[in-house]
C-alpha cells in the first residue's frame, strides 16, 4: 500500500486549518438552529398562506361572476333588458348571447358592439359554464373569471355571461414575495433577538471561565462567581466551587502529608547519619556493635515508613486486588504467630466466622491494630473475633460507628464480623478519637508516636476496612485503654 493511503472504513485525519462552516461558538450554534428552523416554520407558513390566498380569492370571484349573471339571467327571462345592461357589482362586463347564431343580443356599456368574450357554452348536462379569460382589456386589464348560465329569456335561448376581474395578486407570487420579505424581517428579528438572548444567558459561563483561568496551582483559594437565576448555570457554578473546594483541601492534604512524610524520613536519616559520623570521626571512642545496632534500628524505622507509603499509594490507586473467602480467627492467629510480641496476647475468636476480602491487605490491616496495642499496652493486649449483627435503626449517619449485637438478637440488620482489638494502655480521647486515623497525626496525650510507629499504620487499616465495605473505630476498652474494632461483612452477606 503507498504511503498516505487508508484502509477501506478507516476515517481519514482532518487535514490541519480546515474549519467546518458550523459556527463553534454555542451562541453561534443555537442563533443558527433558531433561525433555521423559524425560517423553516415562516416558509412553509408563506407557501400555505399563499395558496389560500389564491384559492380564496378566486373562489371568492367565481361566486361575484355566478351572482351578476344569475341576476342578469332572471332579469332576462322576466323582459327585455335596458341597453346597455347596467353593470351587476364588480360584474361590468357582461354579455347575453344567441345560443344558435352566437350573436350578442345585449352587453354592458364596456362591451357594445364586441364579439362574444367566449366562444364557450354549457355542456348538454349541465347549465353553467366557467372561464377564465386573459388579454381582453375590454374585459379586464389582467384577467376575469366569465361564469354563463344557459337560458330561455325573452331574447329565444340564450347564454348570459358575467365578467369579474380578478384581483392584482390573483395567478402570480406578488403575495408571496411580499409574504416572504415581511418573513425574512420577522427572520432577522428573531435571530437578532436569540443571539442577544442567548449571549446574556452564557454571560456567567464567561464570568465561570475567567474565574477559573484566574485559578493557578499555587493559590486554589479563589472561587468563581454564582449566579443568583437558580437555574442550570448556577448549578454549574456551585457544582465548580464544590470541586474547588475539594480539590483545595486535596491538595492541602497533599502538602501535609509530603511535609509531614519529609519530617519523619529526616528523622531516622539524620540519626543513622549522626551515628556513622561520629563512630567515623572517633572509632576509638564508640561501640562498634551498639553503633551497628542503632544504625540497624535506623534503617528498619525507614524501611517501615517507606513500606507504609507506598501501601497507601497503592490503595489510594484504586487498584482492586484478588479477593477469597477468609477465615479471619484463623487470619488473626496466623499473623499474631509471626509476630515477636512485647505483650502477652490473648485471642477469643469464634469458629468460622468467613470474610470475603483480599489475604494480604487484611492481615496488614490485623498486624498494624497488634502492633499499635502492643506499643501503648501496660500488660497484655486482648483480641476477640465474633459475629454480629449491626442494626440500620442504631447507624447514626453523621458518624462511621455503630451499635452492634449478637447474631440472631437484633431484628432487621446487616450481619458482620467484628474484631476488638483491646489494650490496657492510657487511652484515646473522646475529641481524638477520628483525628488519631488521619496520616502522620500527633496526639498530645501518652499515646502520641513513640520509636517504631510511623504514624500511617491506623490510617491504612482504616483504608482496608473501607475497602472491603466495612468500618475501623476506637472506643473505651471494658477494663480501661482502648479499643479498636473491625467491622466487616460476613461472607456472603454482601
Amino acid at each position: 500500500m503507498r504511503a498516505g493511503a487508508f484502509e477501506p472504513g478507516e476515517e481519514a485525519p482532518r487535514r490541519r486549518g480546515v474549519r467546518s462552516p458550523r459556527p463553534r461558538s454555542i451562541r453561534g450554534r443555537v442563533t443558527l438552529a433558531a433561525s433555521f428552523g423559524t425560517g423553516l416554520l415562516l416558509a412553509i407558513l408563506v407557501a400555505a398562506a399563499g395558496i389560500l390566498l389564491q384559492w380564496v380569492a378566486r373562489a371568492q370571484v367565481h361566486d361575484e361572476a355566478a351572482q351578476a349573471a344569475r341576476r342578469v339571467a332572471v332579469a332576462a327571462t322576466s323582459g327585455r333588458l335596458p341597453d346597455p345592461v347596467p353593470p351587476q357589482g364588480r360584474a361590468l362586463a357582461i354579455q347575453i348571447v344567441d345560443d344558435r347564431t352566437g350573436r350578442v343580443l345585449a352587453a354592458s356599456a364596456a362591451l357594445t358592439g364586441r364579439p362574444p368574450m367566449t366562444t364557450r357554452r354549457p355542456e348538454s348536462s349541465d347549465t353553467r359554464v366557467d372561464v377564465r379569460i386573459c388579454g381582453d382589456r375590454d374585459v379586464a386589464r389582467g384577467c376575469a373569471v366569465v361564469v354563463g348560465y344557459d337560458v330561455v329569456t325573452t331574447y329565444g335561448e340564450a347564454t348570459v355571461y358575467a365578467a369579474v376581474p380578478e384581483p392584482w395578486f390573483a395567478g402570480s407570487l406578488v403575495a408571496e414575495a411580499a409574504l416572504g420579505l415581511l418573513c425574512a424581517g420577522v427572520l432577522g428579528l428573531v435571530a437578532a433577538g436569540v443571539w442577544r438572548a442567548v449571549g446574556r444567558a452564557l454571560r456567567p459561563v464567561r464570568r465561570i471561565e475567567q474565574g477559573l483561568a484566574d485559578i493557578t496551582a499555587s493559590d486554589l483559594s479563589r472561587r468563581v462567581p454564582e449566579p443568583d437565576t437558580g437555574d442550570e448555570i448556577a448549578g454549574l457554578a456551585a457544582t465548580v466551587n464544590a470541586t474547588l473546594d475539594r480539590l483545595e483541601a486535596a491538595v492541602a492534604q497533599q502538602r501535609r502529608f509530603t511535609s509531614d512524610a519529609s519530617h519523619e524520613l529526616r528523622t531516622p536519616l539524620t540519626g543513622l547519619r549522626t551515628r556513622l559520623e561520629l563512630a567515623l570521626d572517633d572509632p576509638g571512642g564508640t561501640d562498634p556493635e551498639r553503633t551497628m545496632r542503632d544504625a540497624l534500628r535506623d534503617a528498619d524505622r525507614l524501611h517501615q515508613i517507606v513500606d507504609d507509603l507506598l501501601a497507601l499509594a497503592r490503595l489510594d490507586a484504586g487498584v482492586e486486588p484478588a479477593r477469597t473467602v477468609l477465615d479471619l480467627g484463623e487470619l488473626v492467629r496466623a499473623e499474631q504467630r509471626r509476630r515477636d510480641a512485647r505483650l502477652p496476647v490473648t485471642i477469643d475468636a469464634e469458629p468460622g466466622v468467613l470474610v470475603v476480602g483480599n489475604r494480604l491487605q487484611l492481615a496488614r490491616a490485623l498486624v498494624n491494630l497488634l502492633a499499635n496495642a502492643d506499643r501503648h499496652a501496660e500488660s497484655q493486649v486482648a483480641v476477640t473475633v465474633r459475629a454480629d449483627t449491626v442494626r440500620a435503626d442504631t447507624v447514626r449517619a453523621d458518624t462511621v460507628q455503630a451499635d452492634t449485637v449478637r447474631a440472631g438478637e437484633a431484628g432487621n440488620g446487616r450481619a458482620v464480623v467484628t474484631v476488638t482489638v483491646a489494650d490496657d494502655g492510657p487511652g484515646v480521647p473522646r475529641g481524638e478519637r477520628e483525628r488519631i486515623f488521619d496520616r502522620f497525626t500527633r496526639l498530645d496525650a501518652a499515646r502520641s508516636r513513640d520509636a517504631g510507629g510511623s504514624g500511617l499504620g491506623l490510617p491504612i487499616a482504616r483504608e482496608i476496612a473501607v475497602r472491603h465495605g466495612g468500618t475501623l473505630t476506637v472506643e473505651d476498652a471494658p477494663g480501661g485503654g482502648a479499643a479498636f474494632v473491625l467491622s466487616l461483612p460476613l461472607a456472603g452477606q454482601g
